[in-house]
C-alpha cells in the first residue's frame, strides 16, 4: 500500500498513520494561556512532556496570530524562536521541528541556524512575497495554510460564495506556484479560524475530504479554537473535549496531521481511530 509522504531534513515521513504536531508557543499572548511557554525552563518542561507523550513533530511559534495580537518586529520574533529552538534541539534532537512564521527572513534564520525541517506559514505566502522563493531555496517542507488579510483584519474578510470550493481553489493555485519553483513537500491546511465564520469552519470540516483527495498531506488545526468554545459557550481552557470530538471528525475524513496543544489526548485519539479502521470490514 502506498501512503502519502514528505521529505523532512533528508528523512522520509510517511503518513501510514496520522501524526501529532505539538504546539509550543514562545509568546506571552497566545489565545490559550495554557500553551504559553515564555521562558526556557517552561519550554523544556513542555517539550519533555510532549516527547514522553509521543509527539511526532514540534510546532514552535514566536508571534501570536490571534485577532488583535500585538505586532512584533522580525528581530523579536526570531529572538524568541532562537531561545526555543536551542531548547528543542538540546532535549529532543530527533523530533522534527516546524516553525510557525509568515516571515521569509525569520524562516531562513531558523532553517540555516537550527536545521528546522518544516515552515508552517499561516499566511500561505500572502504576507511576505519572498516566502515561496525562500522555501524553494531552503528545500524544506512547507505547510500552506489558507487565510485572508492579516491577523488584525481577517475576521472582516469572510465573504465567500462556497467556502470549501474557494479555499481549495486558492490553495491549489498556490500549490502550482510552489511546484513551478521546485517545492514538492507541501502540506495543506484549510485554516480553521482564519478569515472564516464559525459556520464556515464547520462547513470546511464537514467537507475536509476534498482536501484529502488532492493527494497532499492535510493538517487539521482545530485545537481549542473559537469554533469550539463559542459554540459551547465555554472558554479555550474548557475546550479539550470539543477538540477531541472535532479531531475525530478530521481523522475519519483522512487528516494526516493533528496540530494540538494536548499531545496525549491526540495520540490516544489516533490510536483508537486506527484500531477502528484496522478492525472494520
Amino acid at each position: 500500500m502506498t501512503f502519502k509522504s514528505i521529505n523532512i531534513g533528508g528523512r522520509l515521513m510517511e503518513f501510514d498513520r496520522p501524526k501529532v504536531m505539538g504546539i509550543i508557543n514562545v509568546t506571552p499572548d497566545s489565545f490559550y494561556s495554557g500553551s504559553r511557554t515564555p521562558g526556557c525552563a517552561a519550554i523544556e518542561r513542555r517539550a519533555v512532556e510532549m516527547v514522553e507523550q509521543g509527539v511526532d513533530i514540534f510546532d514552535i511559534g514566536g508571534y501570536s496570530t490571534r485577532p488583535g495580537a500585538d505586532e512584533i518586529s522580525p528581530e523579536e520574533e526570531y529572538g524568541r524562536l532562537d531561545r526555543g529552538l536551542e531548547v528543542l534541539r538540546r532535549v529532543a534532537p530527533d523530533v522534527p521541528v516546524s516553525v510557525d512564521t509568515f516571515r521569509a527572513g525569520v524562516a531562513r534564520k531558523c532553517v540555516e541556524n537550527w536545521g528546522v525541517e518544516i515552515i508552517n506559514d499561516i499566511a500561505g505566502g500572502t504576507l511576505d512575497p519572498d516566502m515561496f522563493a525562500t522555501i524553494a531555496d531552503l528545500k524544506v517542507a512547507y505547510v500552506l495554510m489558507h487565510t485572508r488579510g492579516t491577523p488584525a483584519t481577517m475576521q472582516q474578510l469572510t465573504d465567500y460564495g462556497d467556502v470549501t470550493a474557494e479555499v481549495l481553489s486558492d490553495l491549489m493555485a498556490k500549490v502550482r506556484q510552489l511546484r513551478l519553483l521546485g517545492v514538492n513537500d507541501i502540506i495543506l491546511d484549510p485554516g480553521f479560524g482564519f478569515a472564516k465564520t464559525t459556520g464556515q469552519n464547520f462547513r470546511l470540516l464537514a467537507e475536509l475530504k476534498v482536501f484529502v483527495d488532492t493527494g497532499l498531506p492535510v493538517l487539521a488545526g482545530l485545537s481549542r479554537k473559537s469554533m469550539i468554545w463559542r459554540s459551547l459557550g465555554t472558554t479555550p481552557a474548557e475546550s479539550l473535549t470539543g477538540t477531541t470530538v472535532l479531531d475525530t471528525v478530521a481523522l475519519m475524513a483522512g487528516a494526516d496531521i493533528l496540530r494540538v496543544h494536548d499531545v496525549r489526548d491526540a495520540k490516544e485519539n489516533v490510536l483508537l481511530i486506527e484500531k477502528l479502521r484496522d478492525n472494520s470490514r
